[in-house]
């Protein structure tokens, strides 16, 4: 294979389907492993350079972050799932239309963002009872965050569309360049100016602005894919609608999930800064680790996507068979890296041997919900792929609403312990796997999903 064809558009509805999922994933993985840098590398320079309460200060702010970005992912998982379908269906105008208004919808999120974020982050971390010691810190690092918010939103969105395309090695590219570019600002920002959390802040949004001109460059070299021009911009009610559809149960999942964290931070930071600080390193790690199975999860929603709109629904039930278990036999294979070595990893953020200490203890609670993470995220992200975004948003629902936050707030209750917050976690994952599953067999996916493709319009 030419180097060229390694960084062109990759067609999922042919050849063997593990082979082609495999070598679709690996980009995304590795990919996926670099964007887990951008907060590790913050997190272990916040920690070392400026102290544990700084490391609160970051994690704090993670869930308002989170929650503030629903919008982003509503329109890249509807741009998506019509990316993918699209470009397998080979419908030249659609397609061109799916990523234009793509685009204009990010501009308007982004501005919207830009607006309600200052507002409402003092008043959220205050309802979170985020320590005095550290609000000051977490409010300016947000705030820095939303002012930027646009090139966060187009690299990630943009992104996106080139692994709809199938082209996952560009999307890898871009992002180590964004991850290298951060860490070098990062060291800048932070042990050579001195400027603290805010700096953190700066080096993440410059460098993720600098990728997604890139990505978008990279995307205006498919001329001979799609048309990207000012027609093409404009705002279409039909394909808008179409983007909302399809992306809003996967935005307000991702909602839910935030109001969760924002929930359980509450609940977190009631047992003070070494708590909040020990949460935050295991939710680094635990970006790692969850890392195969969101890798295999958005590689399922193109595999489907592209041989759902080439009409291969057999070739569709093989893939995701066959994607599920290699993610599976990789999810438990750093898993067990991760309990044999955790301790070395947690030592990385800070020197504090309590510290260390007790983010080891919580993460063994959370180790075998990542095997059912894995099984969780192939399967929802086959459903997505076929336009089915509804279903994993009640999983969501029931899971984190039903179970997490009561179970949390209730060991939490009766025993004072913060283990409470992870085994709520875990308790959480494991059905959420059992209910996916569940829903999986019973196939209503499959007749949800299908976008109509006219056979008036252009050919790729």
């Amino acid at each position: 294979m030419k180097i060229k064809e390694l960084f062109a558009p990759k067609d999922l509805t042919t050849g063997t389907p593990w082979k082609r999922i495999l070598i679709f994933t690996m980009p995304m993985l590795i990919g996926n492993i670099a964007q887990q840098f951008y907060n590790t590398a913050d997190s272990i320079i916040v920690g070392r350079y400026i102290g544990d309460n700084a490391l609160a200060a970051v994690g704090s702010a993670s869930p308002i972050l989170n929650l503030l970005m629903v919008l982003f992912i509503g329109i890249s998982t509807g741009a998506s799932i019509m990316v993918s379908q699209y470009f397998g269906a080979q419908d030249r105008e659609q397609l061109s239309h799916t990523i234009g208004i793509c685009i204009s919808l990010t501009g308007i999120s982004s501005l919207i963002i830009m607006i309600i974020g200052p507002i409402v982050t003092g008043p959220l971390l205050e309802l979170l009872n985020t320590p005095d010691s550290i609000i000051n810190w977490s409010t300016g690092y947000l705030n820095i965050f939303f002012i930027g918010v646009s090139g966060l939103a187009y690299f990630n969105i943009l992104s996106g569309i080139l692994r709809g395309l199938g082209d996952s090695l560009s999307a890898l590219i871009f992002l180590l360049i964004s991850t290298a570019l951060n860490v070098v600002l990062d060291i800048l920002f932070v042990a050579k100016f001195n400027m603290g959390v805010p700096g953190v802040a700066f080096a993440t949004v410059i460098a993720q602005g600098f990728s997604a001109i890139l990505t978008l460059l990279k995307l205006k070299n498919y001329s001979h894919i799609f048309d990207l021009n000012f027609e093409m911009l404009k705002l279409n009610k039909k394909y808008a609608y179409k983007i909302i559809k399809l992306g809003l149960p996967s935005g307000l999942t991702q909602a839910i999930f935030s109001f969760a964290m924002i929930a359980v931070q509450s609940l977190t930071n009631s047992f003070g800064e070494m708590v909040i600080a020990a949460n935050v390193i295991i939710m680094r790690v635990d970006g790692f680790a969850m890392m195969p199975n969101f890798s295999f999860g958005s590689a399922m929603t193109t595999f489907v996507g592209q041989n759902i709109g080439a009409k291969k629904i057999d070739r569709v039930e093989v893939g995701i068979k066959q994607g599920t278990l290699i993610a599976g036999i990789i999810s438990t294979t750093i898993t067990g890296l991760i309990l044999l070595f955790g301790h070395h990893l947690m030592a990385i953020f800070t020197e504090t041997e309590e510290l260390i200490q007790l983010s080891m203890r919580m993460m063994r609670i959370l180790a075998l919900g990542y095997i059912a993470m894995s099984i969780t995220q192939s399967l929802t992200g086959a459903m997505r792929g076929a336009g089915d975004t509804i279903t994993p948003m009640w999983i969501a629902i029931i899971t984190t609403v039903i179970v997490r936050i009561p179970v949390a707030y209730g060991i939490a209750y009766f025993t004072g312990k913060p283990e409470s917050i992870f085994i709520s976690l875990l308790l959480a994952w494991t059905l959420g796997s059992l209910i996916t599953i569940f829903f999986f067999k019973r196939g209503a996916w499959r007749k949800k999903g299908l976008i109509n493709i006219e056979n008036k319009n252009k050919r790729l």
